[in-house]
């Protein structure tokens, strides 16, 4: 086994550097706390369940199917999330507390509103 050439030390002088830089940030990307926090919850926090309550979005029934009253009714109704379900369109059948159905007939009118 002989000694390093000039060349093989210039090699070495610059791609070790890289590679130690590149583990550096590797490990720094995958970090998850944050040192610039502003009293908000971190993303591992886990948010408080947003249970839904289908007699507060009868209201929508009869209108129209518009954003605004999508989201308007997922609102007063307390759900997390709301679904627009059309005629013929399929549907899941898992059940979630915190989803707003909304069906709507085929002029776009909200005929039922419940959840899951």
């Amino acid at each position: 086994m002989g000694c390093a050439t000039t060349e093989e030390l210039n090699y070495m002088r610059y791609v070790l550097p890289l590679l130690g830089l590149t583990g550096i940030l590797t490990i720094a990307g995958c970090s998850t706390s944050s040192h610039f926090g502003h009293g908000k919850a971190g993303a591992d926090a886990p948010r408080p369940v947003q249970q839904c309550n289908a007699q507060n979005a009868q209201w929508a029934v009869g209108k129209t199917n518009t954003e605004h009253n999508i989201n308007e009714a997922r609102k007063r109704s307390g759900a997390y999330m709301a679904r627009v379900l059309k005629p013929g369109q399929p549907m899941t059948r898992d059940f979630n507390v915190e989803r707003l159905n909304l069906e709507v007939d085929a002029t776009g009118r909200i005929i039922k509103a419940f959840c899951g």
